[in-house]
This record gives structure tokens, C-alpha cells and sequence, in this order.
């Protein structure tokens, strides 16, 4: 599409303000923003993100700009090592530290943040690949906000994690936590979006994780959308809005 100058002298601004924006709260979370678009970075501005939040990480080129803006909201992981890979895997996203990492202080982890690029037929739809651009923002913040938690706890903390996993009624609560979290770190519009575009590609009005394939469950082991929007609704982070 071709912008007119007045659209352009708009369009400008907007990019300034998000610019100064992040680089005065790197040290906090970030401003509201209600949707992302793959031209919602400048050049200017993707190369600041790219210097600011790609300390010790690595990252496919096919989703950098989604991953550095997740990251912009979760300044606390500035300096923690993540690795983004691809992968043929039957869950879309998953995320763990590295086995040798369970074994070390916080500081010396590293987090493994695994993308399927092709899973069974009945999943293909929800891939990352598949999914639209807020979207794919807001799923990457459910899973940075995974590595927010395990880089808060201890070797037996992380015990206590992967024990509490068999449990089913644990795992419900614990990705119901992790999406409030996703939210508390100002990317609740976006997980919103994601919660959305699952259930319209599943055609199913829930979601409880690859392991656990029913269509519909009374079970909301990731918030379903009007969750989502009560919460927005009552959160301060978001009132301005």
C-alpha cells in the first residue's frame, strides 16, 4: 500500500515515541501495545532491539523481530542465555532449561525454547508458523514467561516442577499461572490474540496442550479468551487502554 505524506508525517512519530519508549523502560515493562504488525518496527528501531535483547541468545531468522519484541517485555532475562530452535516436534512450543543447566545456579543456565516447524496433522494448524503475527508475539511471551519462572528457582525447586508435572491437576495450574504472567509483563493483548487464533484453527472452544487431545474440556489449562479480557479489564497495566 502506498502511504500519502500526511499518513507518512503519522506514521513517523509513532515510531519515535515507541523508540524513546523502549529505551527508557529496558529496565522495566513495556508500554501496552493492543497489536503488533511485521512493519510495526522500523529498521531504526529493530536494529536497537536486535543490540538491547539479543544478548546471549540464539535466534531463528524466520521469527527474529516476533522473538526481540517478546523479549523487550521481560527485561529481567537480558542476560540469561536462551536458545530458539526449530524442530520437527508434536507440541508447538515447548520450553525447558538444558539438562546440565538443572544442575547449575541461575546465572550459568541455559533455556532451550523449542519451535515445531511440523507436527501431526491435527496441530499443524496451530504451529507458530501458522499463526497470526500478534499472535506468535504472544505465545512467545507465554514461553519466555516459562523461563522468567524456572530462572527464579532452585535445583530443587525445578525438582519439585518436573515431579508436579505428572499430575495433571498441577500442569492446569501451572500454564494458567504462566499465562498470568505473560499478561503481568504487559503482553496480554497479544496472548489474547494467540488464545483467539488457537481456537478458531482448532475449531474448538478450548485448548489444553498436545498431551491432552479432547476438543473441549471443562478443564482451562490455558485461559480461554474471555478470561483473558476479564483480566485485562481489572488490570491497571491495561486501563488506559
Amino acid at each position: 500500500m502506498i502511504l500519502n505524506k500526511r499518513m507518512n508525517f503519522v506514521v513517523k512519530p509513532a515510531f519515535i515515541f515507541m523508540a524513546l519508549a523502549f529505551a527508557n523502560n529496558l529496565s522495566q515493562a513495556q508500554n501496552i501495545v493492543k497489536e503488533f504488525h511485521p512493519d510495526s518496527l522500523s529498521h531504526e528501531i529493530f536494529l536497537d532491539f536486535e543490540k538491547n535483547f539479543s544478548y546471549k541468545k540464539t535466534m531463528s531468522k524466520d521469527f527474529e523481530t516476533q522473538i526481540l519484541i517478546a523479549l523487550s517485555y521481560f527485561p529481567e532475562l537480558k542476560a540469561v542465555k536462551i536458545k530458539f530452535r526449530i524442530k520437527n516436534k508434536i507440541t508447538p512450543l515447548s520450553t525447558r532449561p538444558s539438562f546440565v543447566g538443572m544442575f547449575r545456579f541461575t546465572k550459568n543456565r541455559t533455556y532451550i525454547i523449542t519451535i515445531s516447524k511440523k507436527s501431526i496433522s491435527f496441530l499443524d494448524t496451530i504451529l507458530l508458523c501458522n499463526l497470526n503475527y500478534n499472535a506468535q508475539i504472544g505465545v512467545l511471551g507465554h514461553e519466555l514467561s516459562h523461563v522468567s519462572d524456572f530462572n527464579s528457582k532452585g535445583f530443587g525447586s525445578m525438582c519439585r516442577v518436573v515431579i508436579g508435572h505428572l499430575s495433571k491437576k498441577y500442569v492446569d495450574s501451572f500454564e494458567f499461572i504462566t499465562d498470568r504472567a505473560c499478561i503481568d509483563h504487559g503482553l496480554g493483548y497479544q496472548l489474547l490474540a494467540w488464545s483467539i487464533n488457537v481456537r478458531e484453527n482448532l475449531k474448538s472452544t478450548s485448548w489444553i496442550g498436545a498431551a491432552n487431545m479432547p476438543p473441549d474440556s471443562i478443564s482451562e489449562r490455558y485461559m480461554n479468551s474471555g478470561t483473558i479480557e476479564r483480566i485485562l479489564l481489572m488490570h491497571t497495566m491495561y486501563q488506559s487502554q
